[in-house]
């Protein structure tokens, strides 16, 4: 009798804040894998809004109904944290088909530098197409109510 071994995917960003669009893409993962890893990584290109601490405690209480979706922080390279927590698939959503070239060629380096790594890609549900962090960000840092456009129980006043 062998044992399978679990389908873990990473999916990485820096959810800065973590929107609807974000918990849908990956409640609708779990049909796929067995375990999910919200892995918020360090964009060098970006200087976070939220700190580390509030973001990951934010979306671990979205998903306190499930044992299967872990998050954690991580530095350098995703490929290289995909290896050490044994995950061999990236999940990414995209809202449009300027994120599906950007993307693409995320994953097909991905690819390259770690080959049995592979990039699933889920479109965003069509309410959700024009919701980015750096949107609800900008309406947050500017006293607006940006509560429709994140989970639930995802309180940025916390």
């Amino acid at each position: 009798m062998t044992t399978e071994t679990p389908k873990i995917a990473i999916f990485p960003g820096s959810f800065d804040p973590f929107t609807v669009g974000h918990e849908s893409v990956v409640r609708r993962a779990l049909k796929m894998f067995d375990k999910i890893v919200i892995a918020i990584g360090f964009n060098t290109t970006k200087t976070a809004y939220f700190p580390l601490d509030k973001r990951i405690a934010w979306i671990k209480k979205v998903f306190a109904d499930t044992d299967r979706v872990e998050v954690y922080s991580f530095k350098g390279l995703t490929v290289d944290y995909c290896k050490s927590v044994g995950a061999k698939y990236i999940l990414r959503g995209l809202r449009t088909a300027a994120d599906f070239e950007y993307e693409r060629a995320i994953a097909q380096v991905n690819k390259a530098m770690f080959p049995e790594v592979e990039t699933v890609f889920l479109l965003t549900l069509p309410q959700h197409t024009p919701v980015n962090s750096t949107i609800i960000r900008e309406i947050i840092k500017q006293g607006g109510d940006a509560s429709q456009f994140l989970p639930s129980n995802y309180n940025i006043r916390e």
